[in-house]
């Protein structure tokens, strides 16, 4: 039986009581591609399936600076909370319709922030060599995979930030307007709620993308342009405490 799903939404549905979890994440670049949801399918966790708009899903290449990693409402680190990140991510959906993403590999240059990661969320962290640097209106994000491997998968991504975007597109809420990550975890699939403010997106030109990220994640390597190149400069992001949810669907009534 098919999910349900949530209504796609710029603005997040609820603010978590207590945060859990602070961070900013800081100039963005959000490329996209679509991708078979069967490709997509055995990669996600347990009670969850491929979320689609019009029958496609995506996959996501994002890379950002992320600034001031906080616990539970203790001011962020500076130094251990604040480095580059390149994620790849898939967009799901659970059997309560919450849309969220999962995310394949987290490419990030701070080894004890991968560690700490890696041991209590078990999310796929990578630590990797990483810089960005803007120069006018135009952002490189570079990186190349140190630990655990596959050792020297790498991006080199270059972006010229364009005009502000006032009304985004349904896709382009689709893709960068999420609210939970879903994750497998030891005892059964987490639920981890996030909210922020809307995103302020840019258009952005694609000047440079060469990686080899994606197919490292085991997702079939990405022919032709990104359908989807956006740049923001960022928001200031709490998470929620997260929740374990069915591992299958619920049997129909």
């Amino acid at each position: 039986m098919p999910f349900s799903r949530e209504p796609i939404r710029s603005d997040p549905p609820f603010s978590p009581p207590r945060a859990l979890l602070t961070q900013s994440w800081l100039d963005l670049a959000f490329l996209h591609w679509p991708v078979d949801p069967a490709d997509v399918a055995p990669l996600l966790p347990p009670g969850t399936v491929p979320d689609t708009l019009d029958g496609v899903t995506y996959v996501g290449l994002i890379a950002f600076r992320m600034d001031r990693v906080g616990w539970l409402g203790l001011p962020g680190v500076p130094y251990l909370g604040s480095f580059p990140e390149t994620n790849v991510r898939l967009y799901s959906v659970d059997a309560q319709g919450r849309r969220g993403v999962v995310f394949r590999s987290l490419d990030a240059s701070r080894l004890v922030s991968v560690a700490v990661a890696r041991t209590v969320f078990r999310l796929p962290y990578q630590w990797s060599r990483m810089s960005l640097d803007r120069t006018g209106d135009v952002v490189t994000y570079t990186g190349v995979r140190r630990w655990p491997g596959p050792r020297g998968a790498h991006s080199r991504i270059a972006v010229r930030v364009g005009d502000p975007i006032d009304e985004p597109t349904v896709l382009e809420d689709f893709l960068t307007a999420r609210w939970c990550l879903h994750n497998d975890f030891p005892g059964g699939p987490l639920h981890l709620p996030n909210t922020h403010p809307r995103w302020p997106l840019h258009r952005a030109e694609l000047l440079e993308c060469r990686e080899d990220l994606i197919a490292a994640a085991g997702l079939p390597t990405p022919t032709g342009d990104p359908v989807s190149v956006l740049y923001s400069p960022g928001v200031a992001v709490r998470f929620g405490r997260p929740s374990r949810f069915a591992a299958a669907p619920p049997p129909p009534r």
